[in-house]
């Protein structure tokens, strides 16, 4: 009989993985229970009674913050990154499949955001806006600044992808007759969907709660994370952790939407190939 025990890196890499779990979700569990505070609880334990109290003020007018505007904002800017950077990452990727005289410097340009703080960045937005006489507004200068950090982890992820794409697939479609734009619709899109659909995803999260990008290139009304920063100095009560766990459980349905959508759409093509 083999038998094999466990040394002491396990338990040192177990024990540091528990570590990591607990630093990385605790605050969230701890924010969500706090959320259901009693109407007398505060922001702190011990919790003052159970109740949904908090959740039911948060759609109550407030004294401070604008959550809804903010919320509706945050998605509808959201949704334009994300529509973008999917548009242009796929682009860039069919223009990159082939060399042309200044790719990598255009390449290395384009990723050069990631590298400059997001807050140099936030603030030379708003800078070039007042320059040029312009308002900084989220749908303008924000979406700007956003896309400076979406654009190359979208290129990044397509560009990874079609160095995986055989292209014996375009080969085939065009030996049965299909024109470029039909070989691009019919073959390479269906086959490029679903990371596509990672990519779109990506996107929308990374502008949702961006916070540094959008400080200085906002304008006058705030996203979430800037209404939420907002609060923590003058909101003394737990609606502000109500609102925490609202948009928390936001973000992991738009993910396990994400998730659906993708088994649904997989399910669908093995029944149109008959498998």
């Amino acid at each position: 009989m083999n038998t094999s025990r466990r040394g002491l890196s396990f338990y040192l890499l177990a024990g540091f993985f528990a570590l990591f779990v607990l630093f990385l979700y605790g605050p969230t569990a701890t924010i969500l229970i706090l959320s259901f505070q009693g109407p007398e609880g505060g922001l702190t334990f011990p919790m003052n009674g159970v109740s949904l109290h908090w959740f039911r003020n948060l759609f109550e007018q407030q004294a401070v913050g604008d959550f809804g505007g903010s919320f509706r904002r945050s998605i509808a800017l959201g949704l334009m990154v994300m529509v973008l950077t999917v548009l242009c990452s796929v682009l860039a990727g069919f223009a990159f499949r082939r060399r042309f005289r200044g790719s990598a410097a255009l390449f290395y340009l384009a990723v050069a955001s990631l590298i400059v703080p997001s807050i140099l960045v936030s603030l030379g937005i708003g800078l070039f806006f007042n320059i040029l006489g312009l308002e900084p507004a989220w749908y303008s200068s924000a979406l700007g600044a956003h896309l400076t950090w979406t654009l190359p982890f979208g290129l990044l992820i397509v560009f990874a992808i079609f160095n995986r794409f055989n292209p014996a697939y375009e080969e085939a479609a065009r030996d049965l007759g299909a024109s470029p734009w039909q070989t691009v619709r019919h073959v390479v899109l269906p086959i490029l969907l679903p990371s596509l659909i990672g990519v779109g995803l990506f996107g929308f999260t990374l502008s949702y709660d961006e916070f540094a990008r959008t400080l200085m290139t906002a304008g006058s009304f705030n996203t979430l994370p800037l209404e939420i920063y907002g609060m923590t100095t003058n909101v003394t009560t737990p609606v502000l952790y109500a609102l925490g766990s609202l948009t928390t459980v936001f973000s992991f349905t738009v993910i396990g939407v994400a998730l659906l959508g993708l088994i649904a759409l997989r399910r669908h093509r093995l029944r149109r190939s008959g498998i």
